[in-house]
């Protein structure tokens, strides 16, 4: 990374915060010496913190306000009320232009409301997404909507095919990665009206794209494709599914390894694989949602996590900022815009 990209930080957003957002910052500013910080948030609190990080302290700016938006604040009240709340002041950097993106630990529904409010979608996107990537057997998955949107006709699905190939492409380095739309059944008389005809868009698009039909729950984690798209009901409940299951199986793990004497030395045999097991499906690893179709950068930190967790959230912004999202997504959208829309109705199954 040789370009300066400035993040601007809800300082004061997430459950830990601000100790945990200074701490993730100064992991994030050893990975890429080239970032520089706005942090939104009170300068009393920063102060100390910056402090004890001498090179954080040389590459932050505070913005300082004392309001912050609380984690159960409705998104309407959060707009109206949160004008100048550090999530507010953040978001309000990137629209104009003095950051390249935000990064922010808190309140889900007013970090999308208040960025769609500002920053507005891209053109030729109805509504923005929330997506995210884990791990597969096969290496990592981006899936998408998790949960922005409970409802969605075809071409919103389309569209959400659109910006998880982008990300895919350009974030997690696929050359052509592979689309599916989650279904109920890979046969194409499964599933609703709006899956079908979504499918039959995407078949019949003169984008770029390697959509390769309807996958099903199983897929996801097996990798049978790089992009798993959906509406945010049924990507909500599936991404709540996988994690409910990882928590189950490594609880009963390690039941299983302190139940007896000979376990236990089963575990110090095996500790190392263990260890790149354990690595590899750390979910800090992959914290950070993209607010995927608004006019600006946005990524979302999950709000429990540590400071490893939200440095690795910084590192998705900064990549999205380095290799050109924002650009790719407008240049595939305007070629989905010149599709003739005649033949895109006519060829629904």
């Amino acid at each position: 990374m040789s370009e300066r990209v400035v993040i601007a930080l809800d300082a004061m957003g997430g459950d830990r915060a601000p100790d945990m957002v200074v701490a993730g910052a100064a992991l994030a500013r050893e990975r890429m010496p080239h970032v520089q910080f706005l942090m939104c948030g009170d300068e009393d609190s920063l102060r100390p913190l910056l402090a004890k990080q001498p090179a954080l302290a040389a590459v932050t700016t505070i913005r300082h306000t004392k309001e912050l938006i609380g984690s159960n604040d409705k998104p309407s009240t959060a707009i109206k009320s949160g004008r100048n709340s550090s999530m507010r002041l953040a978001i309000d950097a990137v629209f104009e232009g003095e950051a390249s993106c935000v990064v922010s630990a808190g309140n889900t529904g007013a970090l999308m409301a208040i960025a769609k409010y500002v920053l507005k979608t891209l053109p030729g996107i109805d509504r923005p997404a929330i997506a995210t990537f884990f791990p597969t057997l096969r290496g990592e998955c981006c899936m998408l909507d998790l949960g922005a949107n409970v409802q969605c006709d075809a071409n919103n699905l389309v569209q959400f095919a659109v910006m998880g190939e982008v990300f895919a492409r350009t974030v997690l380095g696929f050359e052509q990665p592979t689309i599916g739309l989650l279904n109920i059944g890979v046969e194409d008389l499964k599933g609703n009206e709006e899956v079908r005809e979504a499918a039959a868009i995407l078949r019949d698009s003169d984008l770029p794209i390697a959509f390769k039909g309807f996958v099903e729950g199983d897929d996801i984690g097996a990798g049978t494709v790089d992009v798993v798209v959906t509406d945010g009901f049924t990507g909500n409940v599936a991404l709540k599914t996988a994690e409910g299951t990882i928590n189950f199986y490594t609880k009963m793990l390690k039941q299983a390894f302190a139940s007896s004497w000979i376990s236990r030395l089963g575990y110090l045999l095996s500790r190392g694989a263990i260890n790149n097991l354990r690595n590899k499906m750390d979910p800090r690893r992959y914290n950070g949602a993209m607010l995927l179709g608004l006019n600006g950068i946005v990524v979302k930190s999950h709000g429990g996590t540590d400071a490893v967790g939200f440095a690795n959230a910084i590192g998705v912004a900064a990549d999205m900022v380095v290799h050109g999202f924002q650009d790719k997504i407008r240049d595939d959208f305007e070629r989905l815009k010149g599709m003739d829309e005649p033949d895109r109705s006519a060829a629904v199954v």
